[in-house]
């Protein structure tokens, strides 16, 4: 633990440090990642553990941060809240990313999961008719199953960014699964929430116009999405106020 490279603005995460061994970690951001960034390495992620490490650092010390980021754990949250009174709890905006795209993706491997299905079905009613199976492909070359498996690394990104053949791909891909299309749109939409410079109170009104939205295209794994989003809607919201992020954290603990 070193107490003296305290400040106003933290950020904790957990890092395995060897094979399943988890060590939080509590980082000052002004530090950069360098010399005098490390304020504590604790064995464990149990909250009654941490809080009973941090709270070592004299009360004085711990009143002087005004934020902290951290990701979506309930544990990480419990501890910022006890050992850092004063502190506004920022949710970091990759971690809540990644549960919509993560939404997206399990969109797609249900497409190819039923793809799959309906292609065995037809190659087992070809070979009871004793007769070839021939599949049917796109304009592209991929045939119905291939196209979701395909996608993976398109859905992560803008279509702005595609490639010709990844448009090409993704056209034909959400013609044939609507409900595709409906998932990307979405995590496209949140992701506009994000980079979008507005006030808290403004961020707060478009994220309920997502949540409608969502509610709307009824797609269950977005539904869940937005139920963890709603659960941890106060802290996520809390990004807008300066916009900080984990990511020194993460850069320091790799």
């Amino acid at each position: 633990m070193y107490p003296e490279n305290i400040g106003e603005r933290l950020s904790i995460d957990e890092t395995a440090v060897t094979k399943d061994e988890l060590y939080t970690i509590l980082t000052n951001k002004d530090g950069k990642g360098l010399k005098g960034s490390l304020v504590s390495t604790v064995e464990g992620t149990k909250a009654s553990d941490v809080v009973r490490v941090l709270t070592k650092i004299p009360l004085v010390s711990r009143r002087i941060v005004k934020e902290v980021t951290l990701d979506m754990s309930n544990a990480m949250d419990a501890i910022v809240r006890t050992s850092f009174p004063n502190a506004l709890i920022v949710t970091d905006r990759f971690h809540v990313q990644q549960l919509v795209s993560e939404a997206v993706q399990e969109v797609r491997m249900i497409a190819r999961r039923e793809s799959l299905k309906e292609e065995t079905a037809t190659i087992l009613l070809a070979r009871k008719e004793k007769r070839t199976y021939v599949p049917i492909l796109s304009a592209n070359g991929d045939s119905k199953k291939q196209l979701p498996a395909r996608s993976f690394h398109a859905l992560f990104k803008s279509s702005g960014t595609w490639s010709i053949r990844q448009k090409e791909r993704m056209d034909i891909l959400f013609k044939e699964f609507p409900n595709i299309q409906n998932a990307y749109n979405l995590s496209m939409m949140f992701r506009g929430w994000y980079e979008t410079k507005m006030t808290k109170e403004q961020a707060k009104q478009k994220l309920q116009a997502w949540y409608k939205k969502v509610e709307t295209k009824n797609i269950d794994s977005f539904l869940v999405a937005a139920g963890s989003i709603k659960a941890h809607e106060d802290t996520i919201l809390n990004y807008f106020h300066l916009r900080s992020t984990n990511a020194s954290a993460e850069s320091f603990n790799a």
